[in-house]
C-alpha cells in the first residue's frame, strides 16, 4: 500500500498530465520538495523512480489507446504521448517486446490469455451481446475513503478484508464499495498494477485519506458471477464493445461498483463502469 500522501498526490498529478512533457522537477515542484529528496521518497513508496514510472505509464496507456481507439493512427497516438513516429515504435517495442502495429493486430481477437490463470483463456462474447447488457448513465461524484496499492490484483480479496475491517465504523446502509483501476492487467505487469479500494462516506468525513471520484457519463456493464471471471468480462467490454460502440474513453479512470459480495463463495454482483464521452 502507498501510505505517503504526497506520493499519492504526485501520482494523481502524473496521470493528469501524461499527455504532456513531465519532468522530475515538475512533479517535485508540485509537491513542494527538492527533486532529490522527493525522488528518494517516491522510489521508496512505489519501487520505481519517478522517471521510470512516467515512462512506463506512457507506454502502457498508449497501448490501451491502441486497443480501444482502432480508428486513430499509431502515429497520432505516439504524438499524444510526446513521441515522434520512429521514437515511439522503438520505445514501445523495447517496453512491450512487440511493435505497435503487431500489438494492435493481436488485440483484434475473440480471446486473450488469462494473466491470473496461465492455463486458461479469457473468451469474449459478440458486440451485440455486450451491447444488450450495457447501460449509459450519468453518475454523481463519489466522496470516498481510499487506500492505494501497487501490486497484483489477486491480492484484492485480502486487501478488501483488511480495508473493511479498518473502516467498519464508517459503514452506513447506503455505503458503496468501489474500486478505481488505472491499469489493464493484459498490458501492465501484474506486480505493477495500480488501483484504489474505496468506500463512500459523508462529505464531512475528517480522515486524511478522503478524496472525490469524479462522476459523469459512464458505460455500465453488470457482472454477476465469480471473481475469477471478472477479467474476461472486463476485457470483453474493452476489446469488443468499446472500439465499435461509437463512444470514446475519456481522461477519467474506470470503476468497479460492488452491489453484493459473498466472500465465502467468491461470488459478486458489480457494475463495471467505463468513463466515456
Amino acid at each position: 500500500m502507498i501510505t505517503n500522501k504526497l506520493v499519492n498526490q504526485s501520482i494523481d498529478y502524473i496521470m493528469r498530465h501524461l499527455d504532456e512533457e513531465i519532468s522530475i522537477e515538475d512533479v517535485a515542484d508540485y509537491c513542494h520538495f527538492s527533486k532529490y529528496y522527493f525522488s528518494r521518497v517516491f522510489k521508496k513508496e512505489t519501487g520505481e523512480s519517478i522517471y521510470a514510472f512516467i515512462k512506463r505509464l506512457k507506454m502502457e496507456q498508449s497501448a490501451l489507446n491502441l486497443k480501444i481507439e482502432k480508428d486513430k493512427s499509431i502515429t497520432d497516438i505516439g504524438y499524444d504521448y510526446g513521441y515522434s513516429p520512429s521514437n515511439y515504435s522503438s520505445a514501445f517495442k523495447k517496453h512491450h517486446n512487440i511493435s505497435p502495429a503487431e500489438f494492435r493486430k493481436s488485440k483484434n481477437t475473440t480471446c486473450v490469455p488469462h494473466p491470473f490463470y496461465q492455463d486458461k483463456l479469457a473468451k469474449f462474447q459478440s458486440f451485440e451481446e455486450y451491447d444488450q447488457r450495457i447501460l449509459i448513465q450519468e453518475l454523481d461524484d463519489f466522496v470516498v475513503i481510499y487506500e492505494r496499492y501497487i501490486g497484483n490484483y489477486i491480492e484484492l480479496g485480502k486487501n478488501w478484508y483488511d480495508f473493511t475491517e479498518k473502516y467498519k465504523d464508517y459503514f452506513k446502509e447506503d455505503t458503496l464499495l468501489i474500486e478505481r483501476f488505472y491499469d489493464d492487467p493484459s498490458i501492465t505487469s501484474l506486480d505493477q498494477c495500480l488501483y484504489d479500494i474505496c468506500m463512500t462516506v459523508d462529505k464531512n468525513c475528517s480522515l486524511d485519506n478522503v478524496t472525490t471520484i469524479q462522476g459523469g457519463k459512464f458505460a455500465l456493464c453488470r457482472f454477476d458471477g465469480l471473481i475469477q471471471d471478472i477479467f474476461a468480462a472486463f476485457q470483453g467490454v474493452f476489446n469488443i464493445w468499446l472500439p465499435d460502440s461509437g463512444y470514446e474513453m475519456d481522461e477519467r479512470y474506470g470503476l468497479d461498483i460492488y452491489r453484493a459480495i459473498d466472500w465465502e463463495s467468491m461470488h459478486v454482483v458489480m457494475d463495471l463502469c467505463i468513463p466515456i464521452k
